[in-house]
C-alpha cells in the first residue's frame, strides 16, 4: 500500500464497520473462549452488540472528520455496551474519542495516543483492574502504537505493528491469569479486541477481509475451533454535498436464507461489487445457508432485488437515515437547551430480571421498571437509562442482580446527570429480593444504600444449571450438558441430575444458624418436580423455613438464598 500520512473520518468509519464485521463472524470463536461453562452473557457475543451500537450510530454521521466519527462510535458504544466485556469496550472507544477531539485528520501519533487514552480510561473504569484480560492486550497495543509513532509516520505500517503486538501479548495472557492456563485458553476479551483491530488493519490496507486468513493464523493453537472464514466488503464511505446532507438515504439490511442451490462466495463477492456500485457501507457476509446484507443507499428495492436473485429474504430491515439525522439533531439542540423531563416523585426502583415470576416478585416489591435481563441476556447501558427515565424520580435506586450487569448500570448512572441514581450492585437475584426488604422510606439515600448493601451482602446465593462446553475448571472436568451447583458463582458440584446436584449444594450451604431457605424454579422446571424437591428439603432441614416460588427464569433450573 502507498505511504499514508493521515487518516480522515470517512476512513475511520470503514475501519470501525469493518472491524465490527470481523468480530461478528468470529464471535463464536470468541465465545468459546470464555472459561466459566455457564450459560451467560458471552464475551464474544457482548462486543458485538456493543459494537453494532456504535455501527449503527455511525449509520447516521457522514462527515471526513476524525473527531465526529470518533464521538459518534463513542456514543454508539456507550449506549449498546453489554456485559462488562461490552462496557470495557466502550471506555475504549470513550476514551479514543476523547484523543480525536477537535481532529479533522489524524496521523500515527495522534491514533496511538487516543488509543493510550482509551486503555487508560479502560482500567479506570474497572474497580479491580486485572491482569491478562482485555485491559491487558488494549494496553500493549496501545503502548506499542505509540513507540512505533515516535519513530516512523507511516499510519499503513502502524496497523501490522499493533496485530503484531496486541497478539504476542494475548498468547501471554494464560501466564498472567491462571484460570486460562488451567482451561488452555487465551483472554476471550482481548481475542474479541483483535479481532477488532485486525478488522481496522483491512480496511486501512484497501483488502477484502474474504480474502485474509489472518485471524485464523493469529489465533491458531489459542482456539479449539478454527475461526470463521470472514466474507464482508470494506465500506467505501460516502462524500457530503455541501449542504451537509448524507448522500445516501436509506439503511437496508437482509438476510438470504435459504439460498439457492449453487450459490458460493464467487456469487457473494458478485452481489457485493454490484452493491458498492450504487451504495457504500457495504456488507456482504456468506455464513453457511445463509448470506446477511447490510447496504446504504438511495434505492432500497434495487438493493433488495439484487439480493433475491440468490435465495429468499428473511428479516427485512429498511431504516431512513435523513429521518435519523434530523431526529438526532432535534435531540441535540433539546440537550443544549438543558431540557429536562419533569419527575413526577422522590424515589424509584429499577431491577434486572429475567422470568415473569421474578419480575412480579420484584413488582410485589414496589420495584417501578423491570429490566428484562439476566443470565445471556445481558441488558445494554441504553436499556438500563431509559428504564431509570421512565421511572420519573428525582432518586432511583437500580438492582442489576447479576455481576455482568453491575458495570453496565454503573455506566447507566454516570449518564444520567439530571437526577440521583444510585447502584446498588447487587450479584443474584436473591442479593436483590433481599435489598429490596431492607429499604425503609424514612431514611436517607444514603441510610437506604447502606441498609441495602449490608442485606445484599448477608445472602447466601446459589443456583443450578448446566454446562454449555467442556471446560477444566477449580480442577474439576467439567463437560457439555452436565449439570453444575454454583455457590456464590463458583462451581462446587458437578453432576447428571438436577434433583441431586440441587441437593448436594443446599447440603453445603445450610448451616446450624440457617433459618430460611428462599428457592425460585425456573421455566425448565416441572410444578411436579419442584413439589418433590421440596419434600426432599423439608424432610433434610427441619429447622428452615422454606419459600418456594415459580420464578420462570430460563437456563437456571434453581435460584436460591439461604439465610
Amino acid at each position: 500500500m502507498a505511504f499514508l500520512t493521515n487518516i480522515d473520518g470517512r476512513l475511520l468509519k470503514e475501519m470501525i464497520i469493518d472491524g465490527a464485521a470481523m468480530l461478528e463472524h468470529n464471535k463464536a470463536a470468541v465465545d468459546a473462549l470464555n472459561v466459566f461453562p455457564v450459560p451467560d452473557g458471552d464475551t464474544g457475543t457482548n462486543m458485538s452488540l456493543t459494537m453494532m451500537s456504535a455501527v449503527k450510530e455511525l449509520s447516521a454521521v457522514d462527515s471526513a472528520e476524525v473527531s465526529v466519527v470518533a464521538a459518534a462510535a463513542a456514543r454508539g458504544a456507550l449506549k449498546g455496551a453489554r456485559g462488562n466485556s461490552g462496557v470495557i469496550l466502550s471506555q475504549l472507544f470513550r476514551g479514543f474519542s476523547e484523543g480525536m477531539k477537535n481532529l479533522a485528520t489524524a496521523d500515527a501519533a495522534a491514533f496511538a495516543g487516543a488509543l493510550k487514552l482509551g486503555a487508560d480510561r479502560a482500567y479506570k473504569a474497572v474497580m479491580k483492574p486485572r491482569e491478562g484480560t482485555i485491559l491487558t492486550v488494549a494496553r500493549a497495543v496501545a503502548d506499542s502504537a505509540q513507540d512505533f509513532a515516535v519513530r516512523q509516520t507511516d499510519f499503513s505500517a502502524l496497523l501490522p505493528r499493533m496485530i503484531e503486538s496486541g497478539n504476542e501479548t494475548l498468547k501471554r495472557t494464560p501466564d498472567l491469569l491462571p484460570v486460562l492456563k488451567e482451561a488452555g485458553v487465551v483472554d476471550s476479551g482481548g481475542a474479541g479486541l483483535m479481532a477488532i483491530y485486525l478488522g481496522y488493519k483491512m480496511a486501512v490496507d484497501g483488502e477484502e477481509i474474504e480474502n485474509v486468513s489472518d485471524i485464523a493464523k493469529n489465533l491458531t493453537a489459542l482456539m479449539e475451533k478454527p475461526a470463521a472464514q470472514i466474507e464482508a466488503g470494506a465500506a467505501t464511505g460516502a462524500a457530503s454535498d455541501a449542504g451537509g446532507e448524507i448522500e445516501f438515504g436509506y439503511c437496508t439490511e437482509t438476510f438470504i436464507t435459504p439460498l439457492k442451490e449453487g450459490t458460493d462466495e464467487k456469487d457473494a463477492n458478485a452481489l457485493r461489487d454490484k452493491l458498492m456500485e450504487f451504495g457504500d457501507c457495504v456488507l456482504v457476509v456468506l455464513d453457511e445457508n445463509l448470506i446477511k446484507v447490510h447496504c446504504h443507499s438511495n434505492d432500497p428495492g434495487r438493493v433488495l432485488r439484487y439480493c433475491i436473485r440468490l435465495g429468499e429474504l428473511d428479516n427485512v430491515k429498511v431504516e431512513n437515515m435523513r429521518s435519523q439525522h434530523r431526529t438526532l439533531i432535534a435531540e441535540a439542540q433539546d440537550l443544549h437547551e438543558d431540557a429536562v423531563p419533569p419527575m413526577e416523585k422522590d424515589v424509584g426502583f429499577v431491577a434486572v430480571a429475567a422470568g415473569e415470576g421474578l419480575a412480579a416478585l420484584f413488582r410485589d416489591l414496589t420495584v417501578d421498571e423491570i429490566v428484562q435481563g439476566g443470565q445471556t441476556m445481558n441488558p445494554s447501558t441504553e436499556d438500563i437509562v431509559k428504564a431509570v427515565q421512565r421511572c420519573k424520580s428525582r432518586t432511583t435506586f437500580v438492582l442489576p442482580n447479576n455481576k455482568n450487569i453491575v458495570m453496565a448500570a454503573q455506566q447507566a448512572a454516570e449518564l444520567l446527570q439530571d437526577r440521583t441514581v444510585v447502584v446498588v450492585p447487587t450479584k443474584t437475584v436473591p442479593q436483590g429480593v433481599a435489598a429490596m426488604i431492607a429499604y425503609v422510606p424514612d431514611a436517607s439515600v444514603d441510610e437506604n444504600r447502606a441498609r441495602m448493601e449490608e442485606a445484599a451482602q448477608a445472602v447466601r446465593s446459589g443456583s443450578v444449571t448446566y454446562a454449555v462446553r467442556d471446560s477444566s475448571f477449580d480442577g474439576k472436568e467439567i463437560h457439555e450438558h452436565d449439570i453444575l451447583g454454583l455457590d456464590e458463582g463458583k462451581v462446587a458440584f458437578v453432576g447428571t441430575e438436577v434433583s441431586s446436584v440441587t441437593m448436594d449444594l443446599l447440603r453445603s450451604m445450610v448451616g446450624p444458624d440457617s433459618e430460611l431457605i428462599t428457592l425460585f424454579y425456573g421455566a425448565d422446571v416441572s410444578e411436579k418436580d419442584a413439589e418433590a424437591l421440596r419434600g426432599q428439603i423439608e424432610q433434610d432441614f427441619p429447622q428452615c423455613e422454606l419459600e418456594m416460588l415459580a420464578g420462570g427464569q430460563p437456563l437456571y433450573y434453581y435460584l436460591f438464598s439461604v439465610e
